[in-house]
């Protein structure tokens, strides 16, 4: 059990103060860059969906 509170402790203790954590101007860039990218990820892979269905429909008809 002395091992696990030990461990809990230095997990705590590198959270603190040995982790390096972002300003939160970073952390808004970071998400902006995010959602800008799935948006256009969605989006390509909408059209490609689009493209697919309409392919297969002329396909089938």
């Amino acid at each position: 059990m002395e091992k696990v509170k030990t461990y809990i402790l230095d997990s705590i203790d590198e959270i603190r103060n040995k982790v390096s954590w972002p300003k939160f101007s970073e952390l808004q860039s970071s998400a902006i860059l995010v959602l800008v990218a799935s948006l256009i990820f969605a989006i390509v892979i909408g059209v490609v969906d689009l493209g697919f269905k309409e392919a297969l429909t002329w396909f089938y008809k």
